[in-house]
């Protein structure tokens, strides 16, 4: 199975945990990612509250250059702000003749032209469970995750509004749990699974932040999760990065490793927790990871201490 790849800025920076056990699984998977020559940013959320047209172009240009490089039909994108934003930018120029037409406009200054409905951009997630099959996934576990219990953590984009075609429910999705199953591990129950863990809100508003993310690992520690599992860079960074200030800012105590559901799927493949990405996390895994019996050298252990004695700078965000 052949594939364009887009990785988007995140998995070359904060989220390259991310990027490098999404290789190692879909090489397993017999996966071809063909990662499009000299993309761009797709502009996160910020462009589009400033100017519309250039944002729009922006995204356009990374269509157009799948569409003239021929890799494939299909574009996928692991973070869901990506496909999100490339989704829509499809969608929309496909709805608008006039925007279609202005973001032409706009790529012809580069050489390039983007012809609305080309390329059909999907998310890994939905790739695995669609595309290779529970089944397929199931076959290829030696080390499954008995014992280990996950709460399964889709954020608010990859479900709705849907500009890629729906592939779960969008108030209670199923898949990633049913992913998490077939690798042997226990899927707790976890209501605010769709709920938005506050985006780009911590570089806004720290209140209004904490409080989205102390819901979300509440929520999980209510149900007794050993670890979150997501599916989107920023989620992992809101639940990973800032757990130690909300502690501060609430007086709780959360020590819940949020990790990408591609490295537990490496562990249950038998891939090494470094060679996942493992161990790059804030809160530290290893508690978790005993439970299944991987040890994680001490080496690796978190860039940051569980419980800051003072107030925290606010972690860096890396540019997107």
């Amino acid at each position: 199975m052949r594939y364009g790849y887009y990785p988007g800025c995140s998995l070359e920076r904060s989220a390259a945990a991310y990027h490098q056990s999404a290789m190692a699984v879909v090489q397993t998977l017999g996966i071809d990612l063909v990662e499009i020559d000299d993309w761009n940013c797709c502009g996160a959320t910020e462009y589009f509250s400033i100017n519309l047209l250039p944002a729009y172009a922006l995204v356009a240009r990374n269509l157009a250059l799948a569409q003239d490089q021929g890799i494939s039909n299909q574009l996928v994108a692991p973070c869901s702000a990506c496909f999100l934003n490339l989704t829509k930018t499809d969608r929309y120029m496909m709805e608008s003749s006039k925007l279609a037409a202005d973001v032409n406009e706009a790529l012809a200054a580069g050489g390039l032209h983007y012809t609305p409905g080309t390329v059909r951009v999907r998310h890994l997630l939905e790739v695995i469970v669609n595309d290779v099959g529970y089944d397929a996934v199931a076959a290829r576990v030696s080390k499954p995750l008995t014992g280990l219990r996950v709460a399964a953590y889709y954020g608010c984009l990859i479900v709705r509004p849907g500009y890629g075609g729906i592939f779960d429910d969008p108030e209670h999705p199923t898949a990633l749990d049913k992913l998490m199953r077939v690798l042997g591990a226990e899927v707790v129950d976890f209501p605010l699974r769709a709920q938005c863990c506050g985006g780009h809100m911590t570089q806004i508003s720290q209140e209004v932040a904490f409080e989205m993310i102390r819901r979300l690992l509440k929520n999980a520690a209510d149900y007794e999760a050993d670890v979150i599992v997501t599916v989107c860079p920023m989620c992992q960074l809101n639940l990973d990065a800032y757990q130690p200030n909300v502690n501060q800012f609430f007086g709780t105590d959360y020590t819940i490793p949020v990790l990408y559901f591609t490295q537990l799927m490496g562990l249950a493949f038998g891939a090494s927790p470094i060679e996942l990405g493992i161990g790059k996390e804030f809160v530290d895994a290893r508690p978790a990871l005993d439970k299944i019996g991987v040890a994680l050298p001490l080496t690796e252990a978190p860039r940051r201490p569980e419980r800051p004695k003072e107030a925290l700078p606010m972690p860096r965000m890396e540019e997107e």
